[in-house]
C-alpha cells in the first residue's frame, strides 16, 4: 500500500481522537501525500475536487490540521502571506528560499549552515528546540 506509514499513523491518532477514517479524508490525504509541493488548501481542494466534485473546502481544512496535528504535515507561512503546507514525516529538515516575484519556494538543505546555528546557540548557552530560516530574494528565472 502507498504511503502505509504515513496512513498508520494517522489512523492511530485518529483512533486516540476517537475520530474515523471517511473516504473523503482519505483522499485528500492520499492528494496531499502525493504532491510535493508547498500547497494550499485551495490548490488541494481543486485536485482533489477532480476526482470528488462533492468534496467540500472544510473537509480539506480539517484533514489538513489532523496531518499537522499529528505529524505528517507542517504548516508555513511565507511572508506573513497564505498558509501553506509540507509534509513533515520522513523529510529532512530543511530551509526555504522564496522568490519574491513569482513565488516559487526552494527548498534547501545546507549541513554548514545548520552547523553555525548550532554553534551560535551554543555560544550563547541557548538550546535549540526548533528553527526555521526562510530567504527571500528572486529566483534566476525572475532575474536579479
Amino acid at each position: 500500500m502507498l504511503f502505509q506509514s504515513e496512513i498508520e499513523i494517522l489512523n492511530s491518532y485518529l483512533k486516540k481522537k476517537g475520530l474515523k477514517q471517511g473516504k473523503q479524508r482519505l483522499d485528500v490525504v492520499t492528494v496531499f501525500l502525493e504532491t510535493e509541493k508547498h500547497i494550499t488548501p485551495e490548490e488541494l481542494h481543486d485536485i482533489v475536487k477532480k476526482k470528488h466534485p462533492n468534496i467540500g473546502i472544510a473537509t480539506v481544512y480539517r484533514t489538513l490540521k489532523l496531518l499537522s496535528d499529528c505529524g505528517l504535515a507542517r504548516e508555513v507561512v511565507f511572508d506573513g502571506r497564505i498558509a501553506r503546507y509540507e509534509h513533515n514525516y520522513g523529510h529532512d529538515h530543511h530551509d526555504h528560499l522564496v522568490c519574491v516575484k513569482c513565488g516559487v519556494i526552494k527548498e534547501v538543505i545546507d549541513p554548514e549552515i545548520e552547523n553555525l546555528q548550532i554553534m551560535l546557540a551554543k555560544k550563547h548557552g541557548f538550546k535549540i528546540t526548533n528553527h526555521r530560516m526562510e530567504i527571500y530574494g528572486t529566483c534566476k528565472k525572475c532575474g536579479s
